[in-house]
């Protein structure tokens, strides 16, 4: 079953508190704290793979939470860092927290960590000093990042296929890759995204085919827009119109009017415009057609093929590859950048173990746990 739109919820996991103790040995009488640090929470990294092609798993796991760190304990020991939580997804995930994107994932293998885990608390050990040799104090770990997120998958390729139904999508695609989708002769045979691959001129093209469009799709009817998400990435758009259709005109201008509802971004991308079916119909007819739609749009590309026929499908395949030529960006090539000086900084650690010193000499506490009345039993005189 093919799914490309997911709801989850993503936790990172929670830092650990840090530890209060105080080190106890037979003739150490006053061995000071030693209260160690808590573990990092774990991060929820998603990869994506060229494994996975859908996204139902997420439809029977909706909660992916990370591992939270463990606290620390005595003898200035660190508690364990919480695991990732590793998850792999289709290339070409999207991952949103509202209306921001977290990531999008367009690369096999490509990480990103999409909720980050929170940082372990100091133990009492970092708060001692000259002033405070007994502190009873530790951070409690901080939480780490949770939202409710929303995954679209958004398919990668070269051309995308758009049109009405029964428009010849499918059997183009079948004919000139090796994708294999249903054909029949009603409407709505495609009822989710077909990839192919198509080869020409010792080059690749790879084609999306997304259920077709109708009249009034941005509003609900038929299946609706919401598959144009998966011919968004693409460089060039293969508009199909059959050339049997009573206004080739019309029709170009009703699947053009749903591109611009769904994106003005979109329907601005570069198109070519072909006539379908044309074996065994008149030249005059198939002029007639293409008047049509240069009447409505004069600086249309348009062509006609036969798919079934195997008729003009070369030169389409050539004149789209161009079409990708022109639509792809010029790749500048950057000066190789001088070597950058070392620079010796400070330990982050000590970085933020002096901060916290001078907050506590500032009389500030910020996010500390107490050691309780009942817990305190030892004086500064018994430590």
């Amino acid at each position: 079953m093919f799914v490309d739109t997911a709801k989850v919820y993503i936790k990172a996991g929670k830092g650990g508190n840090g530890a209060i103790s105080f080190r106890r040995e037979i003739y150490i009488p006053k061995g000071g704290p030693d209260g160690g640090d808590g573990g990092k929470g774990g991060d929820v990294v998603f990869v994506a793979s060229k494994d996975c092609d859908t996204l139902i798993d997420f439809r029977f796991q909706p909660k992916l939470i990370a591992e939270d760190g463990k606290a620390g304990s005595g003898q200035k020991s660190s508690g364990r860092s919480g695991k990732d939580l590793i998850v792999e997804v289709p290339i070409g995930t999207v991952v949103k927290r509202g209306d921001e994107i977290v990531a999008d994932l367009t690369h096999d293998e490509e990480r990103a960590i999409v909720a980050h885990g929170g940082d372990g608390g100091y133990g009492n050990w970092h708060f001692r000093s000259s002033t405070r040799q007994t502190p009873r104090i530790a951070e409690l770990g901080n939480p780490g990042e949770a939202y409710d997120a929303e995954l679209e998958l958004k398919l990668l390729a070269d051309v995308g296929l758009v049109g009405f139904p029964n428009a010849g999508k499918s059997t183009f695609l079948s004919v000139v890759s090796n994708a294999t989708p249903e054909i029949a002769d009603y409407p709505f045979t495609t009822i989710t995204p077909n990839l192919g691959v198509a080869k020409i001129d010792d080059h690749s093209i790879l084609i999306a085919d997304i259920p077709g469009l109708i009249e009034g799709a941005s509003e609900g009817k038929g299946l609706g827009d919401r598959f144009l998400r998966h011919v968004e990435r693409t460089k060039v758009l293969l508009h199909l119109i059959d050339v049997y259709t009573d206004d080739a005109g019309k029709a170009y201008c009703d699947i053009r009017k749903e591109l611009a509802n769904y994106s003005d971004e979109l329907a601005s991308r570069p198109e070519l415009v072909v006539l379908t079916k044309i074996e065994g119909v008149d030249q005059e007819i198939i002029d007639m057609q293409m008047g049509a739609i240069l009447k409505e749009n004069p600086d249309a590309k348009v062509m006609a093929i036969s798919a079934v026929a195997h008729q003009g499908l070369t030169e389409v395949l050539r004149e789209l590859r161009e079409m990708m030529a022109e639509a792809e960006p010029e790749v500048e090539v950057e000066a190789e950048a001088e070597p950058e000086i070392p620079v010796i900084t400070l330990e982050i650690k000590e970085q933020k173990h002096r901060a916290h010193h001078q907050k506590y000499q500032l009389g500030e506490r910020n996010a500390i746990q107490e050691l309780g009345a009942d817990e305190a039993t030892e004086t500064d005189e018994d430590i």
